[in-house]
């Protein structure tokens, strides 16, 4: 990855136990199981520990809210058709659940600002050396040893600009697409693994495969026009309740969630 000035780079990494959208038995075994009702302080406290702070961080401070403010168009580079399709997929299932996101899939790599490399496992390390450079591919493979990984580059308004989102795919179905997903949210802003919550993806004990009510709410806090790019903690907590009465009709209104 080529270095800006006044950029900085985040990047959190999935490293999978031995196991891994409803036709696959063992995310339906999950949307069935989902705890789906949450306190406002449960959503506040997930979104705060997510939104914040970066797990492994490069470059850059980490006490910023960092969003994308501008359409986010998705580019899915690799050999694998049935890969592509289901990142499709997904990207279709996160602009249906997010309301203020523009988010779409591309063509080419020249027009997206999240580019999905896809790849098979035996030229993961490789990939990594090639996005983020020998030094910094050591660091995370030394401390990770991911299957899977997400960056973002974001400028000194604390805005995204780019992303990248690696995928190996000679995985599961169900690695896959819980990699997938969790990956391509965390490219949008929430980097924060936090293993204090146990609805989220963003937990590295968690494994669901499909965008899951709770970080439902995650992300549509972040995406609210209220929440903007660099805020700090104070300043968010002070939209926050507003910000959760709306979120909150949202996705009652997108699940069909009971009252």
């Amino acid at each position: 990855m080529l270095a800006i000035a006044l950029a900085a780079v985040a990047y959190d990494a999935v490293v999978w136990p031995a196991f891994a959208v409803a036709e696959i038995p063992a995310i339906a075994s999950r949307q069935r199981a989902e705890k789906r009702a949450f306190t406002d302080s449960q959503i506040i406290d997930g979104f705060l520990k997510t939104a914040f702070g970066a797990e492994h961080h490069l470059a850059g401070r980490v006490d910023r809210i960092r969003k994308y403010q501008t359409p986010v168009r998705v580019f899915a580079d690799g050999n694998r058709s049935d890969r592509k399709a289901q990142v499709a997929k997904i990207v279709t299932d996160i602009a249906k659940r997010v309301q203020h996101l523009d988010i779409a899939m591309v063509g080419t790599g020249d027009s997206a600002n999240v580019l999905v490399k896809l790849v098979r496992d035996r030229d993961l390390n490789r990939t990594i050396t090639k996005f983020y450079g020998r030094e910094r591919a050591r660091e995370i493979q030394g401390s990770l040893d991911p299957q899977c990984l997400s960056g973002f580059r974001k400028n000194e308004k604390f805005e995204i600009e780019h992303s990248d989102v690696i995928l190996t795919v000679d995985s599961s179905d169900f690695i896959f697409m819980d990699c997938a997903y969790e990956e391509l949210l965390q490219s949008l802003g929430p980097i924060n693994d936090t293993a204090s919550v146990p609805w989220t993806m963003f937990n590295d004990n968690v494994s669901m495969g499909f965008f899951g009510i709770y970080d439902q709410y995650i992300l549509n806090l972040l995406y609210d026009p209220r929440i903007k790019a660099g805020m700090t903690v104070a300043e968010v907590k002070e939209v926050l309740p507003a910000v959760l009465v709306d979120v909150r009709t949202w996705v009652k209104k997108v699940n069909n969630l009971a009252e």
